[in-house]
């Protein structure tokens, strides 16, 4: 009777693994990402509106009437 496929050792190429999985990451995230993506990554996050960040500031004094 044959082992379990996950009680058999690791071929000797699982180092080449981490290398493959570098590369594609180098390549999605810089020159082979997407402008689009690219924007919306550097986009500003939280409220645009000048008058929502005062309110948010007034409630988080403690300012609430």
């Amino acid at each position: 009777m044959s082992r379990h496929p996950l009680d058999q050792g690791h071929p000797a190429d699982s180092a080449e693994r981490p290398k493959r999985f570098s590369a594609l990451d180098r390549i999605k995230a810089g020159e082979g990402q997407h402008p689009a993506a690219r924007t919306l990554a550097r986009r500003r996050k939280g409220p645009v509106d000048p008058a929502r960040v005062k309110q948010y500031l007034r409630i988080e004094r403690g300012y609430l009437a």
